[in-house]
């Protein structure tokens, strides 16, 4: 089980499928269908969420993917994200994802710092921390990859081992740092990666 905040926040979501739009939804299912195809098989599905610098809506894709895979009970899922470069996952990401209920906890300082985050107890935290998407730690074959950003998709025309690309742009909440509407604009944006992820995963389930 997730925690009462976090559950209270996915049944929110869950009742706002219809509000995307048929575009999205099409590109969902597709990554839907891979997921599902190597769950059928019972192998391992991999997708790695790819964009600019790793520090903002790749970093909430892959946590949202982890929970929603383990809210459905996909067990045969693994998310992982990268960059093109690697920077840090921003703190106003993180205190975003704080206030959706994720349990986030710093476990090694730096310009890099390592989050443990946790979704529930029954499950063992994600080491969450910004890398390129060709990290030793990211898969480097037989996985679906996911552009979160145009700049992403523009730049990676061919990611090396996947078997699958798509992309699935989200607006950069990055424009608000600095304005005193932050908590406002990174809420947005983790809220439709939320409902979208969500929904792709009711897919697989279904």
């Amino acid at each position: 089980m997730v925690s009462p905040e976090l559950d209270k926040y996915i049944k929110n979501i869950e009742g706002e499928f219809d509000d995307i739009p048929m575009g999205r939804k099409k590109s969902l299912r597709e990554i839907a269908r891979f997921i599902s195809t190597r769950e059928d098989n019972n192998k391992m599905a991999r997708v790695l969420f790819i964009c600019t610098h790793n520090s903002r809506r790749s970093h909430m894709s892959q946590i949202w993917a982890q929970t929603a895979a383990y809210y459905y009970g996909i067990k045969n899922f693994e998310s992982f994200s990268g960059g093109t470069e690697a920077t840090a996952f921003h703190p106003n990401a993180v205190d975003s994802m704080k206030s959706a209920g994720f349990q986030i906890e710093v476990s090694s300082v730096g310009k890099n710092p390592v989050y443990q985050v946790t979704f529930s107890k029954d499950v063992p935290s994600l080491s969450v921390y910004s890398k390129k998407y060709n990290a030793d730690v990211n898969p480097d074959k037989d996985f679906c990859a996911v552009l979160t950003c145009s700049d992403a998709d523009e730049n990676c025309p061919y990611i090396p081992g996947a078997s699958f690309r798509i992309s699935i742009p989200y607006e950069d909440p990055k424009a608000s740092d600095g304005t005193g509407k932050e908590a406002e604009a990174y809420a947005e944006i983790t809220h439709q990666i939320a409902r979208e992820i969500f929904f792709l995963f009711s897919q697989v389930k279904n």
